[in-house]
Order: structure tokens, then sequence, then C-alpha cells
């Protein structure tokens, strides 16, 4: 598709021979002679650039600017003795000025590279919402545990410390390695991550600190490696503890001096990076029994910050499931049945995060346009429950309680199914719905 030019300036020959020239660059192009006519063109079209003369009969240019800049990239026209006042239009939001009379080339030149500019700005901007869109989701609970995390985020972010995260797999090491991120001095830039569980190891130091050319076959140039790729940023290593020792020697080089080489060159660079390391194994017992470089170990762990398993915050499951639940809304205002919830808590989630994520957006998908999210739509979550049953009150509970609980719980351990779970207590269908009623444990 021809990108657009609207062209405004009351000069109807000049106007005219301005629209003839663009048009004859390859782009569309539509003469306003005053900034009333160019309303009324905006009204039903959008330009990708404005050509917008400093003297118009029945508008203030500079107040145009200002308005105009965060729609469309607006170069000035101007005369000769009027390149001061150009300047300060710049300066209120213009990407360009051109002086008349404009020579063609000089016009197609300015026009193509705003045109690109615009393109790259828009593209940045898509790019940059893909990848928001991709990070880690914000450090959520208020269970005493995940205080004490954010306690500790707070208290190490602003510093250029280097932080040991560690939690079982699918915990949220890499959302606190993001929160200490955001809160840190380097969050203009964005945190690049390496999952060194991911990587061969022979492809580990060309990965982190790069290559010269010729330094391996097919290395047939040079390339900068992610600590170059975060310069003033956060290194985020996840999975730390499966790196080989010799790779653990070189990452303890740069954590020690702030310096490393390329793989296959000589020169010292300066690494301007704040590391986060992150795993899901005991590191600690790693270094006693040589698996794990003990020194290294001593300077990741100055700082320590422990992600507690989601089974021991069950208390933010409730939280977890709401927002996850917003996330994968599809345009529908969806609600947790109060025997989901329940199923959800009881739940031990050996995937943790990661596995209420997924069976979050799977019961979504399941529920179609449906608002109600019911056990039933955790099927798989009733099939991988522990068969044992823990009843809890906070009172000595009579012998109703402990059938109306039990009830429950067979109940949403077959998903609602009634049946089933008549037949697992022993009892008639019939029984069972009487049972229901009496307890009040219908929808």
């Amino acid at each position: 598709m021809k990108k657009l030019v609207l062209v405004v300036d009351d000069d109807r020959v000049f106007n005219r021979l301005l629209v003839e020239q663009i048009a004859e660059m390859g782009l569309d192009a539509f003469g306003a002679h005053s900034w009333q006519e160019a309303q009324q063109f905006l009204q039903e079209s959008e330009p990708d650039l404005v050509l917008l003369d400093l003297k118009l009969p029945d508008a203030d240019t500079p107040q145009l600017v200002e308005t105009l800049s965060g729609q469309f990239p607006i170069v000035v026209l101007t005369g000769y003795g009027s390149i001061r006042n150009a300047v300060s239009l710049i300066q209120a939001g213009a990407v360009e000025y051109l002086t008349k009379p404009v020579g063609l080339d000089e016009l197609e030149i300015t026009l193509r590279r705003e045109l690109d500019n615009a393109e790259l700005r828009r593209r940045n901007a898509f790019y940059r919402r893909q990848l928001a869109s991709r990070r880690p989701g914000p450090l959520i609970g208020n269970s005493r545990a995940m205080h004490e995390v954010m306690n500790l985020v707070e208290a190490v972010a602003p510093t250029d410390a280097t932080v040991m995260i560690q939690g079982e797999s699918g915990s949220g090491k890499e959302m606190v390695a993001q929160a200490i991120h955001e809160a840190s001095r380097r969050r203009g830039r964005e945190m690049v991550t390496v999952d060194g569980g991911t990587l061969q190891e022979t492809l580990f130091e060309s990965e982190l600190f790069g290559h010269e050319r010729g330094a391996f076959t097919g290395a047939e140039r040079q390339k900068k490696g992610l600590i170059e790729e975060a310069e003033g940023s956060t290194l985020f290593l996840d999975e730390i503890g499966e790196t080989s020792q010799a790779n653990q020697a070189k990452l303890l080089r740069v954590l020690e001096t702030a310096t490393f080489r390329r793989l296959g060159g000589t020169r010292t660079l300066k690494a301007d990076v704040r590391f986060v390391v992150a795993s899901n194994r005991d590191l600690e017992a790693m270094g006693r029994d040589g698996t794990f470089r003990s020194d290294l170990y001593f300077r990741l762990a100055s700082f320590v910050i422990k992600v507690p398993p989601l089974r021991e915050r069950r208390e933010d499951i409730p939280l977890l499931a709401e927002h996850f639940l917003q996330r994968f809304a599809r345009g529908v205002e969806r609600r947790l049945t109060p025997e989901a919830s329940e199923l959800l808590t009881a739940y031990d989630w050996p995937g943790n995060v990661r596995e209420l994520r997924n069976l979050i957006e799977r019961a979504v998908i399941l529920a179609g346009s449906e608002a109600r999210i019911g056990a039933e739509h955790f099927g798989p979550l009733v099939g991988r429950r522990n068969d044992a049953v823990v009843l809890a009150f906070e009172h000595e509970p009579s012998l109703g309680d402990i059938e109306r609980d039990y009830l429950r719980h067979t109940l949403l351990r077959h998903g609602g199914n009634r049946a089933r779970a008549a037949a697992v207590l022993g009892i008639s269908e019939r029984n069972i719905y009487r049972l229901i009623k009496q307890y009040e444990l219908g929808d």
C-alpha cells in the first residue's frame, strides 16, 4: 500500500506542484489549502506524514505541531527568513523542516527518510508491546512467604549486587528476577535471559561471551555475546547449576573482574552488567560434593532469595488464579466457583505457578463463552490429586461437619460427577442427591 502524505499550504500553485512531485515518487498525496480543509480530510483519512506550512491563514502552526506530532510525523515548510522559527518547531515536535523553494531531490530524500523512520518507530513500539506481553508477570501474593520475598526484592533491587534465586521449577524465579530488574536503575533497558539448561556446553561460551571471526569452524564473522547485549542492563542466568565447571570458571572471572573476552579474542572488554542467577538445585550441596564450583557458589550466595513452592503459600492460589483468569479472559468476565477454588487450593501443585497458569488457560478454553469456571473444567487436576484426603477444622468437628466436608472433597475429586461419587461412597445416587441438598453443596 502506498504511503499517504498530506500537504497543507495556502499557496495553491506551490501546493499543486508539491502534490504532483510527491505522486511521481510513487506516493499518494492530498493537498489542503487551509487548516479547515485539512481537518475535514483528517476526519476521513489518516496520512503517514504531514507537510505543514509555517504560515497558515486560519491556524497557529506551533500549536498544530504540538497537537499533531504525537499522531503523525510533521515536516515544516518555511521561507528563508523563518529558519529560526522552524528550529523552534522542531523542538516542539516536528521531525524536519524544508525551506522554500524545495528541490525535488531534497524533498524525496526527506520524505522517504521520515516515512522510514516513522515505520521503524511503529515496528519498535509493536515489538516492545510483544516483548512486554511475554515478560513474566508481576509478583502476586499476600502470604507471609511472598511478603518476605517482596521485602528482599525491594532491599536488593536498587543496588548492583549479584542475586541468587533458588526455588523449585515453575515457582516463579524468573518473575522475581524481572521484579528486581524493574525496581533497579537499569530498568530502562530490557532484561536479557539465558537458560543454562538448554544451551550445549560448546555453545554456552559463544552465546554468553561472543566470538571473533575464525574462532572456530563456521565462525565467519564476529558475534557479540549476551553480556554485551545486556550492557547497562540485567543478565538473568537461569539454571546455572546445569553449566559445566569450565564455564563456571569463566563466569566467576566476569563476576570478580567485570571484564571478559570474546571466544578467540585477545582484547579485554568491560562488562557493565548486573547478574541475577537462578537454580532449582541445591548448589551448596553440589559445591560440597564437587559438582559445582564452591568458589562460584560463595560468590553468588552473598544475597539469596528463596522462592517458596506454591503448596507452601496456598492462600496465594486464589489470587494467582484470578490473575490468570483475567489474563486469559478472551473478552468474558470469568469467575471461579467455590468448588473450583477449593479444588485448586487443595492441590499440591508439583509444577507450581507454571502448572497453575497452564491449567487456568486450559479451563478458560474449555469454558468457551461461559463465564463460570467450575471443577469440571479442571479434569486433569482431578485425575492427579493425591488419594489422601485431609479435612481441617478450626473447631472440634461434629459428625455432620466431617460428613459434609468429606462429601465435598469426594465430589471435587470426581469433577462433580455425582454418580461416581456415590459409587465411591457406597451409597445410592438418590441418597447423594439428598445429602447434597441437606448440606447445600449444589451450585
